[in-house]
């Protein structure tokens, strides 16, 4: 990400910066994987150590399947049944060593108390909502297609405007990043990235708190949940810089690359991380040359287990496409489109699909939330 700054704090670091009665901010380094990676530098009016009371941990571990049946599965991500506290409706369905792909119907926020996900960036999709991200480092108003990029370590809260909210979130085990080669040697997005700088929407609205009391602070570290009672507000910064901090990219600002034939997955990369990736694939225009076949190849992903979260609109390589399904074409065996879809595909000038893809380089397990939303005919699929 790139520098930022919001609030007030000393012209350098690691010097004294004082309040107008003389006492001294409290300087905080905020940082991810140790000191060689991206930091930000934070001033809080009280020490952010001062803890009042730890509560004895839940555990929060997803229970896996352990079904080593080797097949397409696809999950009805809508049947995630609503819950009314935010944490509480987060449901992993898949996950794997790197990452965690979760479903969340949430019909409130999280008003009562904090969170901060010490395990994980989060990547929080918006399919239906619209509300509010609150943060030390500042406040996101987010919207449907925007994808709410959390570092780990951030103390939030989320406000939605309505009950309405559908959201995908991916837990990250190790930084969320933009892909390496749409980056110059200093970081800038380069000409022919499908996004700029333009398109990231950073925090604003600084929020200074100093009240003290008691404020509860969820922690989940090792898929544990801590209750932590601070006594300070944990939103008392007065200023920060830096280059970690929560921001907003919008899938609708992803400007798809096309070509004369069929372009392969990694053209729609939005996102990386240690083994695996994120892609957008958005409303495009269809390949242009006189043969060309717009629908997607057979394709065998040995190395990779691939997942589609289906957003909205037409999808001509599937058949019965339904808003929150996820299907996973795990390695080791081909997929590609639905009998009848490819010549049906022939002459078309243009898509308006909406969907995220999570491509990862190792298996990925289904949880019992999965199996409970399972269409278990779905390997089935491609005979006709």
């Amino acid at each position: 990400m790139h520098y930022h700054k919001l609030g007030e704090f000393p012209r350098k670091r690691h010097t004294q910066f004082r309040k107008t009665d003389g006492s001294l901010y409290h300087e905080e380094l905020f940082s991810t994987e140790g000191f060689s990676h991206n930091y930000s530098n934070l001033y809080h009016t009280h020490a952010p150590t001062q803890i009042i009371q730890v509560g004895d941990p839940k555990d929060v571990r997803p229970e896996t399947v352990h079904d080593r049946q080797l097949k397409h599965r696809c999950l009805m991500g809508y049947q995630i049944a609503p819950a009314d506290d935010y944490l509480q409706s987060r449901k992993a369905v898949l996950l794997n060593n790197d990452c965690k792909i979760i479903l969340a119907a949430p019909r409130k926020g999280n008003d009562k108390y904090f969170f901060k996900n010490a395990d994980a960036d989060e990547v929080i999709f918006i399919h239906e909502g619209s509300g509010k991200l609150r943060t030390q480092y500042g406040n996101l108003k987010f919207k449907y297609g925007d994808y709410v990029v959390v570092p780990r370590g951030t103390i939030y809260k989320i406000e939605f405007d309505t009950p309405d909210n559908r959201l995908l979130i991916i837990e990250s085990y190790s930084p969320v990043v933009t892909p390496k080669r749409y980056r110059n040697q200093f970081g800038q997005l380069l000409e022919h990235s499908p996004f700029c700088e333009r398109d990231i929407i950073k925090p604003d609205e600084l929020e200074t708190h100093e009240e003290k009391g008691e404020f509860l602070l969820y922690i989940k570290k090792e898929d544990k949940m801590y209750p932590y009672h601070y006594q300070n507000h944990p939103f008392g910064v007065i200023g920060w810089d830096g280059y970690v901090y929560p921001y907003i990219f919008s899938i609708h600002d992803f400007e798809p690359i096309t070509g004369r034939i069929h372009q392969p997955p990694p053209v729609h990369q939005t996102f990386e991380a240690r083994n695996y990736v994120i892609c957008s694939f958005v409303p495009r225009l269809y390949d242009y040359h006189p043969l060309a076949v717009p629908a997607p190849y057979n394709h065998s992903n040995i190395d990779s287990d691939e997942v589609l979260y289906y957003v909205d609109g037409d999808f001509m390589s599937r058949d019965h496409v339904e808003k929150g399904m996820i299907t996973l074409h795990p390695g080791g065996i081909p997929h590609g489109p639905h009998p009848g879809t490819v010549e049906k595909s022939i002459g078309k000038k243009e898509t308006k699909e909406l969907a995220v893809m999570i491509d990862t380089f190792r298996p990925l397990l289904m949880t019992t939330h999965a199996a409970g939303i399972e269409d278990k005919d779905y390997y089935k699929s491609w005979i006709k």
